[in-house]
């Protein structure tokens, strides 16, 4: 008897181990989950809505692309508070180009993006190679860039911008197929990404297994494939009942798959997450610490640039306010994403998650016509409690 409640009890605690593990592992995702459905549900079904998941997507691109950014330099345990100030120079700079000058998208477009990694080898320089905080330097950038754009724009906003760079943020992808009700292609398209990442999760398993490791059993194997093809089959159905995939939404996969492949698959991403970690053992073990942050900077800026450049394209405009607090916004989606704030912990899943409980909350609230106040408000409190979850999952795996 006495043998058999040992065994219940031991039962139980695995079982709340396996949980607060899946939780932890998974926890902003869940979190997503939730406020998907809680926010259908306060809404009155207007949150799933086609034209508003897009719109959704829309609003939030420049965010997404730049916590893709941020999670680099999170990684090296720095922060770039000059993200916003650069989005709104160089959308300043694209609005005396292709506004004021006629100058082509084509060619606009890739000058912008040189400036900004030029602005990010500058902030770069001072950080790596001279040993100023990277919080002294960004700082001192959100204020320069700031003061810049107010010069170029001489406290005016530049528009309307070219129709063909506009669509870099509002245009969506032409239906080859012809369908009347459904965007035929944006489907096919999710069915080939479905299948890819089905694949691949599939090859992991198998090459885990062959290698002797310990391997997920094929219930819980499909059980996840099963919730892969729901969630990505399920976004294509409701993108393809409006206008289909959005070409910023193509952009932002783009984005995902080559910062996803660098941070896991390659030396590079090793390099910085082994910096981030430990410097100084990084350093001994032969890692060039100061090139490696010198070019995290420089992406960073990039980074910014091309959000700048997008939320120039939605608004169809250069104006002295924009990227306002985006700095803020892309720290919270990098943390929110479970980054560490010490370094050397996060991924672009995480991140790119983050920034999604971001946009939800935003539009959410906004449906339900909370103020900008108490949004703000509540993303701060959210925002303690995700660094309080990353400090109790720390201390839980030491104990």
């Amino acid at each position: 008897m006495e043998s058999t409640d040992k065994l219940k009890e031991k039962k139980g605690s695995s079982l709340k181990d396996k949980a607060l593990e899946i939780f932890s592992k998974y926890s902003m995702v869940i979190i997503l989950i939730v406020l998907l459905i809680a926010f259908q549900v306060m809404t009155e079904g207007i949150f799933w809505r086609p034209l508003n998941i897009t719109n959704l997507v829309l609003q939030n691109s420049h965010i997404l692309v730049l916590a893709a950014g941020m999670l680099l330099v999170v990684l090296l345990g720095h922060v770039d508070l000059s993200v916003g100030s650069v989005m709104a120079f160089v959308g300043a700079m694209a609005g005396l180009m292709m506004v004021n000058n006629n100058m082509s998208p084509w060619i606009a477009v890739p000058a912008c993006l040189l400036l900004g990694a030029a602005i990010g080898a500058w902030q770069g320089f001072w950080v790596a190679y001279v040993g100023i905080p990277a919080f002294i330097v960004t700082l001192s950038g959100l204020l320069m860039f700031r003061g810049l754009t107010q010069v170029v724009l001489g406290g005016q906003s530049l528009a309307p911008f070219p129709t063909s760079f506009q669509k870099i943020s509002t245009g969506y992808l032409p239906d080859i197929m012809g369908g009347e009700h459904i965007h035929f292609l944006s489907m096919i398209i999710g069915f080939i990404i479905t299948a890819i990442l089905i694949f691949n999760q599939w090859r992991a398993r198998e090459r885990r297994r062959k290698n002797e490791f310990e391997v997920e059993s094929m219930t819980t194997f499909l059980l996840k494939a099963g919730f892969t093809a729901v969630v990505f089959l399920g976004v294509s159905y409701i993108f393809a009942s409006y206008q289909g995939y959005p070409v910023i939404l193509i952009l932002l996969g783009v984005i995902v798959a080559v910062y996803g492949f660098l941070t896991n698959k390659t030396v590079a991403g090793r390099q910085i997450y082994a910096t981030g970690g430990n410097k100084k053992a990084a350093e001994l073990s032969g890692i060039k610490t100061k090139k490696i942050t010198f070019l995290v900077f420089v992406n960073m800026s990039m980074m910014a640039a091309l959000a700048g450049l997008i939320l120039a394209a939605r608004l169809n405009a250069a104006t002295p306010q924009a990227g306002q607090s985006m700095e803020l916004d892309a720290m919270a989606a990098v943390y929110f994403g479970g980054a560490s704030t010490s370094g050397g912990i996060g991924t672009i899943m995480g991140a790119i998650v983050g920034g999604l409980v971001m946009g939800v909350l935003n539009n959410g609230m906004s449906i339900l016509g909370v103020g900008v106040d108490w949004q703000q408000a509540i993303k701060g409190l959210i925002l303690l409690l995700a660094v309080v979850l990353d400090i109790y999952n720390k201390k839980r795996k030491i104990s």
